[in-house]
């Protein structure tokens, strides 16, 4: 084997690394002085070679962040601005090349498998957003560099899903800038709002939706009042925005044509489509500057709480529309149900018109199982509290009585949703005498703790509606055609289940578990008591039945009979089958070669 063949020894590696980061020390120190001097910066082009040439971490970070301290001198001595002959912008074209090629290298560091590196990424990438927006920025009109902005979230939501990489590169984005400055969460929720609504349905990475996701549901705080907008990344943004100015009023075909162009103009500007009521009570406070959100400059629009709400309202909703993995059921399930636990109290307080939701919530239902629960959750709040119609909520919510309810990860969290969505006093007795009967018919084929759940919840609902106290005085012999309950009726208003009883309940006044035997019995006394506290039963196991009674006190010891009498009768039940001339039959039964009992 040829001598120059040979891998590299330690100390070779230890002296190649060593030149490559002199050779970066020195390229920066020649810029430094060539920016100083208004000299040449074509060095800047090796030292961008030099740095996404490197394959060690540390020459990488030594190379970045070179290039970042370059950049900036380049642009706080104005290198980039406008004013100039042509050879001038053709050198800030150039730069601008470079500039775009570093951004776009450091875009790539964010998804690389050393986290230093992707975390240094990000830093150095809204460090030159602070500094390329306050370059551009004049007094009276601050700015924010949106090209710049939109390559981080793209690279943000393409980011390779991995919960490692997820923890520190999203995770520092959400800490450190998303939650906490309010210029950078309007931005971001308006650039990827856009970036998703440019994607096609179908080819759609299934990255950009959980990323999305997760940065979204860790939102916990939004703002409510004018006096909460006031944390801002670049500075210049939070200077009071100029009021908005209201055209003056004009007569006859001029008034007409302006406003007919206007309209035109306009039409497709998405923002029109989230602007708020201005009729309504709740935006007589003081909300920001006033005006249409769709007509307001990006300052001014900073400072609005309705614009704050048009943006989020729209990357929700764009996100909503294609949350979905192709091919992947389970996938699409998991996204589905992380957003559905969150809707109710942390998306829709928040939306400009918490409605446009209703469609995705709808499809949820009907999905049914775990994700089908949660959302009925999200429709309720819908209907009580911003005046959803929703006429079949009932109906979807009677096909969830199943024999799965009682073996789903979310039957605590249905049995409360049910007992809230059944507590109204409007609701008609033949509705609530489907939902009882249905659990009670349920309760023949449901575990213990199933059965422990299902009579104090008949036991309250029955309480709050006396209508139904006929269900449980109503005798066999009353109903000679036998039970007249129709279990495959989908409409509980057609269940013929007031006509019906509870003999299902009362069935379980001998089951053999002591604790249901003991609480079915209450049935079968004067409704005196007040409603059970539902919580002491809902989170109930064979587990927890088995401690409560193995750890049970024994007041009074059970009577047993005699030894040699149980003997006798253990031997009478299990002794071999005879004929009638005395001929023995299953005398090899398995069953009873494995008992055997002494002498009698």
């Amino acid at each position: 084997m040829p001598v120059h063949s040979l891998p590299p020894t330690k100390k070779r590696r230890i002296e190649k690394d060593i030149k490559v980061l002199q050779s970066i020390q020195e390229l920066e120190q020649q810029l430094t002085r060539a920016v100083e001097n208004n000299a040449s910066l074509n060095p800047l082009a090796d030292l961008l070679d030099t740095t996404r040439s490197c394959k060690e971490s540390q020459e990488v970070s030594k190379g970045i962040y070179a290039l970042y301290r370059i950049f900036v001198l380049i642009v706080v001595k104005g290198k980039l601005s406008a004013s100039g002959d042509e050879s001038a912008k053709a050198v800030k074209a150039w730069i601008w090349e470079r500039i775009n090629a570093y951004v776009e290298y450091l875009c790539g560091l964010m998804k690389d498998d050393e986290k230093t590196l992707r975390v240094s990424a990000l830093q150095i990438l809204f460090s030159l957003q602070k500094h390329l927006s306050t370059a551009f920025s004049t007094p009276s009109a601050p700015q924010f560099h949106n090209s710049h902005f939109h390559k981080i979230v793209s690279a943000l939501l393409s980011c390779p899903f991995s919960h490692e990489k997820d923890t520190d590169v999203l995770h520092l984005f959400h800490e450190t800038w998303f939650s906490v400055h309010d210029d950078i969460r309007w931005f971001f929720l308006r650039e990827a709002g856009s970036v998703t609504h440019q994607l096609d349905t179908s080819s759609i990475e299934p990255n950009i939706a959980s990323n999305l996701l997760q940065i979204l549901e860790g939102l916990t705080t939004f703002p409510t009042e004018p006096a909460e907008l006031n944390a801002w990344w670049v500075e210049e943004l939070g200077t009071k925005p100029p009021k908005v100015k209201t055209p003056k009023s004009k007569d006859g075909l001029e008034e007409e044509e302006e406003a007919e162009n206007a309209k035109e103009d306009e039409e497709d500007d998405w923002r029109k489509f989230f602007d708020e009521d201005t009729t309504a009570k709740d935006l007589k406070k003081n909300e920001g500057p006033k005006g249409r959100v769709h007509s307001l400059t990006v300052h001014q629009s900073l400072h609005s709480l309705a614009s704050h709400k048009a943006v989020f309202t729209r990357a929700w909703l764009e996100l909503l529309s294609r949350l979905s993995v192709q091919s992947n059921a389970q996938a699409s399930k998991v996204l589905a149900t992380r957003v559905l636990n969150i809707l109710h109290r942390g998306v829709m307080p928040h939306l400009t018109r918490p409605v446009l939701v209703m469609d995705w919530i709808g499809a949820c239902v009907d999905y049914g199982g775990t994700v089908g629960l949660l959302a009925l959750n999200a429709l309720f709040a819908l209907m009580k509290e911003y005046n959803l119609d929703y006429p079949s909520f009932y109906t979807r919510l009677y096909a969830f009585l199943d024999r799965d309810l009682f073996h789903l990860k979310h039957r605590a969290r249905f049995f409360r949703m049910t007992e809230l969505f059944l507590s109204s006093t409007h609701i008609p007795a033949t509705l609530l005498a489907s939902f009882v009967k249905r659990l009670s018919r349920l309760s023949l084929s449901a575990p213990p703790a199933g059965v422990i759940i299902i009579i104090p919840f008949t036991y309250n609902i029955m309480k709050r509606h006396p209508a139904l106290m006929v269900m449980i005085h109503r005798a066999e012999e009353d109903a000679p055609d036998g039970d007249p309950f129709l279990p495959e009726e989908p409409n509980p208003l057609s269940t013929n289940a007031l006509d019906s009883s509870l003999w299902e309940l009362q069935s379980h006044r001998t089951h053999y578990h002591s604790g249901v035997s003991t609480l079915a019995k209450i049935f079968s006394e004067a409704f005196t008591k007040p409603g059970f506290s539902m919580e002491d039963f809902l989170d109930h196991t064979y587990s927890t039945l088995y401690d409560t009674e193995a750890n049970r006190k024994i007041k009074k010891e059970p009577p047993l009979n005699e030894f040699g009498n149980g003997l006798k009768v253990a031997a009478h039940l299990f002794k071999p089958r005879t004929l009638e001339d005395g001929t023995a039959v299953d005398s090899e039964d398995v069953v009873t070669e494995l008992w055997s009992f002494g002498s009698l």
